[in-house]
């Protein structure tokens, strides 16, 4: 796809947009993707195993996406390069037209909003169940007041999710990202020991099930894959953050760092699905007893990987809600510190407004987990459809060959169609469920 001439067989690559102060090294880039992807996902990763009827048929689920999202993150970096943007949506609104860029981001917002709700939902769930182990008490007797989920996590939202979330780059996070993905790989590695081990409490024998239960459970497993997996709202933003921007370059940056996101998911989806059978748990940590003191660990480590994953998605949030701002409040009349919308004026109140919004959500709304379904069929716009549009439009002004132009063409058109099919149905399944 590199240094091609006019009129070749392959895609030329032009000069690519970068962002203030580009210098973020590969390594950072990989852990900041891998870290994307690694996230509130991986606790149901067992439970999916379960529902796609086996091991065998998830792995192979799990496969043929994986060549979906890793030529999805290809085409955003050639995308990103061809448009001159440098945000998701920006790619999107400069290549596919106005209309679809507004649909890119309402879908941006909502997405990125309920998955922040989420992990709030989860960091609060492993903060109660941690009280539980350092404060037991008779079921009669109430807990003390600062174990109370309303304050706790308050605290910590104002403590350190937000000091994490009010840098201007996303270079900062290469360091907590780092941090984060060596808590998701400490958590695999438990379920991992825990199965060999077998405590007292985990004596029985699982019963597992031999084949899937209809072919419409092994596609329930797609929502799960799109939520687990979620890192292309974040990869134009890399792209562009990187020192070394060439889409060979980018293509093995996103190579490396999504096998190593399929082999923590896919141990986790493994040995927690054999751990526990058909019994395990939507959120496997929850099948665990509550008084082992390596699970405590890991709902503790775990909720760290959580809480170095909300900054990410913030900025990707904020970044839309910056556009806004620049198209209605940053004109000429503006005052100055106002004009500005990455400026602190801007950037602190933004940030402010999103963590108070999602911290209101996630203690007032039910539980969340009865909508992952609708979470990863938002998320397949990203992962399948806009990245085949993008590429259908982008080859269509680019000088290359007819027979490269009609295959990368019609393989747009399957991405697109794949990612329809995943939208509905899981979308139509969790309307379902929810009713």
């Amino acid at each position: 796809m590199e240094g091609q001439t006019p009129g070749g067989g392959g895609l030329s690559e032009k000069p690519v947009p970068t962002a203030t102060g580009p210098g973020l090294s590969s390594l950072g880039a990989v852990f900041i993707l891998l870290k994307s992807a690694l996230g509130a996902g991986l606790l149901n990763f067992p439970w999916a195993f379960h529902k796609a009827g086996g091991v065998a048929p998830a792995f192979l689920v799990e496969l043929v996406s994986l060549v979906f999202l890793i030529s999805g993150l290809v085409v955003l970096g050639y995308a990103a390069s061809v448009s001159g943007q440098a945000t998701y949506q920006g790619v999107v609104g400069v290549l596919c037209g106005p209309a679809i860029g507004k649909l890119c981001e309402a879908c941006f917002i909502v997405n990125l909003l309920m998955i922040s709700v989420a992990f709030l939902r989860v960091v609060g769930d492993q903060l109660e169940k941690l009280w539980d182990f350092l404060l037991p008490s008779a079921p009669p007797a109430p807990q003390p007041w600062y174990t109370d989920e309303r304050f706790t996590l308050t605290l910590l939202c104002a403590l350190v999710i937000l000091p994490l979330s009010t840098p201007r780059e996303i270079g900062f996070q290469k360091h907590t990202s780092i941090l984060g993905t060596l808590a998701a790989c400490y958590l695999a590695l438990v379920i991992v020991a825990q199965y060999y081990l077998r405590p007292q409490d985990l004596a029985h024998e699982p019963r597992l099930a031999s084949s899937p239960s209809s072919w419409t459970s092994v596609f329930s497993v797609f929502p799960t894959i799109c939520f687990g997996f979620q890192c292309h709202e974040a990869a134009v933003s890399i792209y562009c953050s990187m020192r070394h921007q060439s889409l060979g370059h980018w293509a093995l940056v996103s190579v490396l760092s999504l096998l190593a996101c399929c082999l923590v998911y896919s141990l986790t989806g493994v040995y927690g699905f054999l751990t526990f059978g058909t019994g395990v748990s939507a959120d496997v940590l929850m099948s665990y007893p509550g008084s082992d003191g390596v699970v405590i660990v890991a709902r503790v480590l775990f909720a760290v990987s959580i809480v170095t994953a909300y900054p990410i998605v913030l900025f990707l949030g904020r970044s839309v809600m910056q556009d806004f701002w620049r198209r209605g409040c940053g004109g000429a009349y503006a005052p100055r510190a106002l004009a500005e919308a990455s400026g602190p004026w801007v950037r602190v109140p933004l940030t402010v407004l999103w963590v108070a919004t999602t911290l209101a959500m996630a203690l007032f709304l039910p539980d969340l987990s009865e909508i992952i379904g609708i979470i990863g069929g938002i998320s397949s716009f990203f992962i399948f459809i806009f990245p085949g549009l993008c590429l259908i439009c982008a080859v269509s002004v680019e000088p290359i060959g007819p027979r490269v132009k009609c295959c990368l063409e019609a393989w747009g058109v399957v991405s697109v169609l794949v990612g329809a099919f995943i939208f509905g149905q899981s979308t139509v399944a969790a309307v379902m469920e929810l009713l």
